[in-house]
């Protein structure tokens, strides 16, 4: 079964997220996404729409078992193919249009990110970037995006506290994560974007391999409260 495709209407041309139960993504599934993009950039479309087959999710991001399961290297690969796919979503003379009508979080939300425009339906679903109560950070453009969109300050405001948007409670991640999301934020932010993504795959793998990473990912697994040592 193919979890993300890529069909044409006309002059527009639309890339489907389809991987129940949440559109979630390994390094599998984001080699389809690339292939999408790639046959969307070669086809005769002015306009790409990327959207979810599911009413709920338009993607939860990364599939965090996924991660536990392969290596450093291995997960660093997946990041290196969707930062590709994005950069190449960018340099295209087509329009690229995000339509979320469903929760978009993490890697998610870095899709929805990477396009140009980005149309949401009204609706009660989240967005959010909840990788640092994780031990991570956003890999996949987060950091860099998100604070060229909204601004330095919107943007660590959601990237510090891993808050979802109309989500009721508040998360906080450990200290080691916050620290290299402040200096994705703030060193990227001065760089060009190149630069800057170059940065911050450069602090998220340093992260997959920290402690706090690696006990972030199993406690969410093991469905328990993450217990960090700062390391």
């Amino acid at each position: 079964m193919t979890a993300v495709s890529f069909e044409t209407d006309g002059a527009v041309g639309f890339i489907t997220l389809d991987n129940p139960p949440a559109n979630s993504y390994d390094a599998s599934v984001m080699s389809e996404f690339a292939t999408a993009v790639d046959e969307a950039l070669t086809s005769s479309t002015r306009v790409v729409v990327v959207h979810s087959a599911n009413p709920k999710f338009f993607s939860a991001g990364a599939d965090v078992k996924k991660f536990l399961l392969g290596d450093v290297d291995t997960n660093m690969e997946m990041i290196r193919t969707s930062q590709g796919a994005f950069a190449r979503m960018a340099a295209a003379p087509q329009v690229f249009i995000a339509h979320i009508a469903g929760h978009a979080l993490g890697g998610g939300l870095e899709i929805a990110l990477a396009c140009d425009l980005r149309v949401a339906t009204a609706g009660a679903y989240k967005l959010g970037t909840p990788e640092v109560t994780l031990g991570l950070l956003p890999g996949n453009g987060g950091t860099q995006r998100l604070a060229r969109l909204v601004g330095p300050s919107r943007a660590m405001e959601l990237l510090l506290t891993g808050r979802r948007a109309y989500a009721e409670r508040l998360a906080s991640g450990p200290a080691l994560a916050l620290a290299a999301i402040k200096r994705c934020v703030h060193e990227g932010g001065e760089r060009s974007l190149s630069d800057g993504l170059a940065l911050e795959a450069e602090l998220v793998e340093q992260l997959f391999r920290s402690k706090d990473a690696s006990e972030g990912l199993h406690a969410f697994v093991e469905k328990r409260k993450p217990e960090f040592v700062g390391a």
